[in-house]
């Protein structure tokens, strides 16, 4: 019988402590908001060791299923009180990691689709320039920085929207922050949550051109589908964060804003005459498909780059929820039959 040796697996690294100014070793909390390599974690754990996935694979599980394990859980019991404390401190450290990371995994990923080899961060390089150069291989062009770095900041935080609540939910019975980033990208992955913005590129790229908007709408329209980029769970008016958007697309990639233009001006006149009372305004993900194609990013890519902005507002609503951690645990209200009733036959229903 033939065996073959096994390579010992590396230990992970002791957990970094802070220095005496409050940061980690091997750079400042600027440096980690800029994406630089020091707090990025053990990159060898991440780009060589990407496991030989199809490249047709969802780019928004790769990113999931590439986030680094949790540091170890703390310590319990009276000779302990304070391990709460450190927990919560320990976890503020790994954020710092699990931010830039997730921009280095979404890199390495978009790199991989296409047959190529994933590339290192680069030290002198920012959040959204490091993204960027990940990508495409290439020195990042300042106009693409911008308009990603301005799409990056729009979104990374949003109230509680279904991937933050997730993530809260997760944190709440005193799960790791790795656990809590998971949990949110698996709703993100979601069409209703994160798929907005490549559906609003679809549409975008079915309509084809300004003249064809107005005849393309309306029989999307007579055929019951709905329009994508249009409407808000929350918002009754104009997001203000498209009206940013939008000006940046003016210049992103013109000649598909003079498509998204038409198409928004005539898809919110079909649904005010349809429904005179109801408020259907542009959302963010309508201009936002905009500027990242602009920014010359793939739109199979555009929900992993929502996760990319949105992990910032994941991990610090998990930090908030650290200080008076509770379970949530909603109540629900039984609407079946009363008790002591039989129900009724499927058929008399």
């Amino acid at each position: 019988m033939q065996t073959r040796p096994v390579t010992p697996r590396r230990p992970p690294a002791p957990f970094p402590e802070r220095g005496a100014d409050g940061t980690p070793p091997g750079g400042s909390i600027s440096d980690a908001a800029a994406g630089r390599p020091a707090p990025r974690g053990p990159r060898d754990s991440v780009l060589p060791g990407q496991r030989p996935l199809p490249t047709s694979e969802d780019p928004r599980t790769e990113s999931g299923g590439r986030i680094p394990p949790p540091p170890p859980p703390p310590p319990s019991g009276p000779a302990n009180r304070f391990a709460p404390r450190n927990w919560r401190v320990r976890t503020r450290l790994v954020v710092l990691v699990i931010v830039p990371l997730v921009a280095t995994i979404v890199g390495a990923t978009a790199r991989r689709r296409q047959g190529r080899e994933p590339v290192q961060p680069r030290a002198n390089l920012g959040h959204a320039a490091n993204l960027l150069w990940m990508v495409e291989g290439k020195e990042p062009d300042p106009d693409k920085v911008r308009l990603v770095d301005t799409y990056l900041v729009l979104l990374a935080d949003h109230g509680l929207n279904a991937s933050t609540f997730a993530a809260r939910v997760v944190a709440s019975t005193g799960s790791d922050l790795t656990s809590c980033v998971v949990g949110a990208i698996a709703a993100l992955k979601g069409p209703a949550h994160g798929g907005a913005t490549l559906a609003a590129r679809t549409m975008l790229d079915k309509i084809g051109s300004a003249d064809n908007a107005e005849k393309w709408l309306t029989e999307a329209h007579a055929r019951h589908e709905r329009f994508s980029g249009f409407g808000h769970r929350v918002y009754r008016t104009y997001d203000p964060r498209a009206k940013i958007l939008r000006e940046l697309a003016k210049t992103a990639s013109p000649e598909l804003y003079e498509t998204a233009a038409r198409t928004e001006e005539v898809a919110l006149r079909i649904l005010h005459e349809a429904h005179p009372d109801r408020p259907n305004a542009t959302n963010v993900d309508f201009w936002a498909s905009v500027v990242l194609t602009g920014a010359g990013i793939p739109k199979e890519l555009f929900t992993t780059l929502f996760a990319t902005s949105r992990v910032a507002g994941w991990t610090a609503h998990v930090l908030e929820s650290l200080s008076d951690l509770r379970l949530i645990r909603p109540a629900s209200r039984w609407v079946g039959p009363e008790p002591g009733k039989k129900p009724m036959q499927l058929a008399k229903r």
